[in-house]
């Protein structure tokens, strides 16, 4: 029997499919991500306010391929592009239509901190809708799990607890990019200088983002991490290194539910 021997061509192939197809580089990619966030206050401390959108911006693009790994992972590439595709190309167009008309939002503007932009929307901005997105999606089927059948069932249930997720996370961030001048607001008010308008808006996007995709066959555990992981960050950060307690407390409160309501569902199921 002749013996195949790998050439040096399809080694390099098989080792870099197992990297790609390795759980263990989204956990990496996880891992710098939290190392990018806890450095973030200390970059602005050593050089300044003018590093935040660098750190921010590499601190979304962690998060979002990771995010992305993990669905491929499941989904496979085809449908996590698409899905991709279609946030990013939805949410561009809803920030555009928010930031040129004021609806659904309220009426703001981003400045030119964050670069580069499309049509005066930096694009980093549809990478941070689809880094948490698909994590709301795990938390409200984790929910949507443990209640009765007569709820369960509602086909719009699902979306509305995603929305809901996803909007519990805006309470610390709108106050936190407001703060750091990203974009402002043409009359602020409401929710520690955020238009209750705004926090509408968040929740029709996410809904109807919801209810075009319905994600199936979701990998729930690592996005149901990475959702926690943010909201600790979230809530430390903000109460004891940029000084917006009242925002680290709300949303503390409000995003810590649903991490408790959805471990208490995954961890009860065991």
């Amino acid at each position: 029997m002749k013996s195949e021997r790998a050439t040096p061509f399809s080694t390099i192939t098989d080792y870099r499919s197992r990297i790609t197809d390795s759980p263990s580089l989204s956990t990496t990619l996880i891992i710098l991500w939290v190392l990018a966030m806890i450095g973030l206050p200390i970059m602005k401390w050593i050089w300044g306010p003018g590093t935040i959108p660098l750190g921010l911006t590499l601190g979304v693009l962690l998060q979002a391929t990771a995010v992305f790994l993990i669905l491929r992972d499941r989904w496979g590439w085809q449908k996590t592009a698409g899905t991709v595709v279609l946030i990013a190309t939805l949410t561009l167009f809803v920030e555009w239509l928010g930031s040129t008309t004021g609806f659904p939002f309220g009426s703001y503007e981003y400045t030119d901190l964050m670069q580069p932009q499309i049509a005066h929307v930096p694009i980093l901005i549809p990478f941070a809708w689809f880094m948490m997105l698909p994590c709301a999606w795990a938390i409200a089927h984790r929910i949507q799990a443990q209640l009765s059948s007569r709820w369960a069932t509602n086909r719009w249930l699902y979306p509305l607890l995603a929305g809901l997720a996803l909007t519990a996370w805006d309470l610390f961030l709108d106050p936190q990019m407001v703060a750091w001048g990203l974009w402002v607001w043409d009359s602020p008010g409401g929710y520690f200088g955020i238009p209750w308008s705004n926090y509408l808006g968040w929740l029709g996007t996410a809904v109807l983002l919801t209810a075009l995709i319905r994600p199936k066959d979701l990998p729930i555990k690592p996005l149901l991490i990475i959702y926690t992981i943010t909201w600790f960050l979230e809530t430390f950060g903000l109460l004891f290194f940029w000084r917006l307690a009242g925002p680290a407390l709300v949303g503390g409160v409000v995003m810590g539910v649903f991490v408790w309501l959805s471990w208490c569902s995954l961890l009860g199921n065991r």
